[in-house]
């Protein structure tokens, strides 16, 4: 599995549970729930990843380990806290109906009565479950064989010099009976690594396997001190017993009684094990973690490697101690033989708040422990684990989104993308479960996990989790829409916008958000509109688009996708045309002048836009009259040469003049009538007004010159050149103010050609200035 294939399933798994928000149990199930889910992910990715061909680094993948076992303890705790439990027996009442009733079922009323306890087991069953794989010891052949023998070897030969440091008896006790002696050094390694593997078997929670491993090892005593720890349980006399179906399932052949009739001795005889200096090492760790008490916990803590070790022995304690104080309380029962109990009624909930700070403070000093083996105990997983487990989530992610925010947690680090996939994940699980989030901390994590998918290449999930984000979600996602810039084509955008739709955003307000957006990166880095007045014919100017303004010509297409947000499209339309007009690349704006949808020629409101716009399109459509002009001018060559015969010639004449009086009707109409005359002094108005003093004069002189360049063919057009001249001078127009620059160039070069044009009339005779301008010729 890849990590792409690792976020996309991740996604699958959010947006199936977000469909079913609304089904706590199915959120919850233990089998298809939203933590289960995710944590088989994680498991697959693990196993994936002992193909050497994907390893990971060791950061990687113990990130992946724990994260698999967070979900775990997610799944484990949060089912009980958002569901209310039924109605159960307390120990007193099933102690008043049955004074029989076996210690197991008042163990099971005791952490029924105790939320919080009942938590605490649940944990330590997680922690066993996750416990690294135990290895049992090679295979015994026979008790304490190599002693044995040497020992029978000594006795046949008299010879007391090989035994000497030997136990002089093989009883289980002897090593620690007779000071001073031992057993053979191979069955003191074999002793060493059962006791060693017993540990943890019992560490993994596996008595069973334990048990039998004693039996194989012909240390069948072993197997009785593990059973040793087994409450006292007999169905048979039980009242009122507590999960029985499930025990029946699991069990359905049981029948009589088992378990330690007598478990308080027991205890009490684990702990003197535990604490003798007499005994080895690793047989004290073994009874310490069978009777874990503040007394043993010194012992048993020397085993603990992992921070996980540390937790669970921790638990142990707390819950062996919370379930042993009850018991006494109670009396211990028939089978326990304890003193009469104590009737503290009143106490009992100012004693549970008492237990309750005393485990807050015992599992929060754990946060620093020293470890010997994995991760550090500050390990972000580790906090996390440590906060769901005293039930503190807010803090977590509080705590999570300011270590984003600082710097805490750098995206520089090899874990950061599992960090924040995780965090992301359980802010959202934690929302669907209706557990409280703070609105902060879920907009800090979720925008970091945004940006791990979009380094990624994760453009598809972008809008499932921007969504998540609430009143910021169309914000966020019309943010990441920018980032795209260049790099995803026009149906790469449609697509980015639908899944917008798809996830519920209102897909207009990201399309006009993103568009915006765009433009004003753009406009950052695009030249400003001041200094000279560009010539719209340089070299320069018909340059191809720079990415600065393929960006800004592309940001209209967001909003051109559909008919909510031509409106907008019409405004951002205007902006980009006034700014490529205004900088002289007019073949730019007719770029994008044609790829805009045809409805927005149909809008009418807003009536200034619908009204500028309509402009442009005019604009254009007298440059197309006047370069169809140019076209036929650039034939007149083949019509002098005879190429295209005489009809071809007449055609050619008819198609020219027609040609003429088209481009002269359209300018002289748009000239005339206010063409992008606007009030006021802003930014718009400057930007209007600057197109007008670019584009006036050089449709102007471009047309007085095509008509005055046709007199030989049309000698009217001489007259209707010089009759411009009248039109730019009329005040009702102001066309003159078009021709104003700060070295009067324009205006000089405008009136040269007029002073050509009637020279040219004077030189077809006669010395009637005028005569030319009333439509006179030779």
């Amino acid at each position: 599995m890849s990590e792409t294939t690792l976020y996309t399933q991740c996604a699958e798994v959010l947006s199936l549970c977000q469909s079913l928000r609304d089904d706590l149990a199915a959120l919850l199930d233990p089998e298809t729930g939203f933590a289960p889910r995710l944590r088989q992910i994680c498991r697959e990715r693990l196993d994936d990843v002992e193909d050497p061909r994907r390893a990971l680094a060791v950061e990687e993948v113990e990130a992946l380990r724990m994260e698999s076992d967070t979900w775990g303890l997610l799944q484990a705790v949060m089912p009980a806290r958002k569901t209310a439990p039924a109605p159960l027996p307390t120990a007193r009442s099933l102690l008043a109906e049955n004074p029989y009733t076996p210690t197991s079922t008042l163990a099971q009323a005791i952490m029924n009565a105790s939320a919080l306890l009942s938590e605490l087991v649940v944990v330590r069953e997680w922690l066993q479950e996750t416990a690294p794989q135990p290895q049992p010891p090679e295979a015994a052949t026979g008790y304490w064989r190599y002693t044995k023998h040497r020992l029978a070897q000594a006795a046949r030969t008299g010879n007391k010099k090989d035994v000497e440091g030997l136990v002089a008896h093989l009883d289980p006790d002897a090593a620690s009976r007779e000071e001073g002696k031992s057993l053979a050094g191979d069955d003191m390694a074999y002793e060493k690594s059962l006791a060693q593997a017993l540990y943890l078997y019992v560490r993994a929670g596996r008595l069973e396997e334990a048990m039998e491993i004693c039996r194989k090892a012909h240390q069948p005593w072993r197997s009785a001190s593990i059973r040793g720890s087994l409450l006292f349980e007999w169905r048979a006399i039980t009242t009122g017993a507590l999960d029985t179906d499930d025990q029946d399932e699991l069990e359905p052949d049981f029948e009589g009684w088992r378990g330690n009739r007598r478990r308080k001795l027991w205890k009490l005889t684990c702990t003197k094990a535990a604490l003798n200096p007499a005994i080895p090492d690793q047989d004290r760790v073994l009874y310490a973690a069978l009777a874990p008490s503040p007394q043993t916990s010194a012992v048993l803590k020397t085993a603990c490697r992992t921070w996980e070790d540390h937790l669970w022995a921790q638990i142990s304690v707390l819950c062996e101690e919370k379930q042993a104080a009850a018991l006494v309380k109670l009396g211990g029962g028939f089978w326990e033989d304890e003193d009469e109990a104590l009737d503290v009624p009143a106490e009992a909930a100012a004693e549970e708040d008492g237990w309750e700070v005393e485990v807050a403070g015992a599992l929060a000093g754990l946060a620093g422990v020293g470890v010997d083996e994995g991760p550090r105990a500050d390990h972000p997983f580790h906090i996390s684990q440590l906060h769901i487990i005293l039930d503190r989530t807010d803090a977590l992610l509080d705590d999570f989104a300011e270590g984003l925010r600082t710097g805490r947690h750098s995206p520089a680090s090899v874990d950061y993308p599992h960090m924040t996939r995780f965090f992301a994940h359980l802010c959202l699980f934690l929302r669907m479960i209706d557990v409280p989030v703070s609105p902060d901390a879920a907009q800090t994590i979720l925008e970091a996990y945004l940006q791990v998918l979009e380094l990624a290449g994760q453009r598809s999930l972008i809008a499932l989790y921007a969504h998540a984000l609430g009143d910021n979600a169309v914000q966020r996602y019309a943010q990441f829409l920018v980032s795209l810039e260049l790099s995803a084509d026009i149906e790469e955008r449609r697509v980015a916008l639908q899944r917008a739709e798809e996830q519920g955003l209102d897909v207009g307000m990201v399309a006009v958000v993103a568009a915006a957006r765009t433009m004003g990166r753009a406009l950052k880095i695009l030249p400003p509109l001041k200094g000279p007045l560009p010539t719209p014919t340089a070299q320069t100017i018909l340059a191809a688009p720079s990415p600065a303004e393929l960006l800004f010509l592309r940001s209209l297409e967001w909003t051109t996708f559909r008919a909510a947000t031509h409106g907008a499209a019409l405004e951002q339309a205007c902006v980009v045309l006034r700014y490529f007009l205004a900088a002289g690349r007019v073949h730019v704006a007719a770029h994008l002048l044609s790829t805009l949808p045809l409805e927005l020629a149909s809008l009418t409101e807003p009536e200034d836009l619908a009204v500028e716009y309509f402009w442009y399109r005019q604009f254009f459509e007298v440059r197309v009259s006047l370069e169809r002009v140019v076209e036929f001018r650039a034939a007149e060559a083949q019509i002098v040469a005879g190429v295209v015969g005489k009809e071809g010639e007449v055609r050619w004449r008819e198609g020219y003049k027609d040609a003429l009086e088209q481009a002269r009707e359209e300018t002289v109409q748009l000239l005339t009538s206010d063409w992008l005359v606007v009030d006021g002094g802003d930014r718009r108005g400057k930007e209007l007004k600057r197109i007008r003093r670019i584009y006036i004069p050089e449709f102007i002189t471009r047309l007085h010159m095509m008509l005055a360049e046709s007199r030989v063919l049309f000698p009217e057009n001489l007259a209707h050149a010089l009759g411009l001249a009248n039109t730019v001078a009329d005040s009702r127009y102001k066309l003159y103010e078009g021709f104003s620059d700060e070295d009067g160039k324009r205006l000089g070069e405008y009136l040269g050609v007029v002073r050509s044009a009637v020279v040219a009339g004077l030189e077809e005779g006669g010395s009637d200035v005028f005569r030319v301008c009333r439509g006179g010729h030779a």
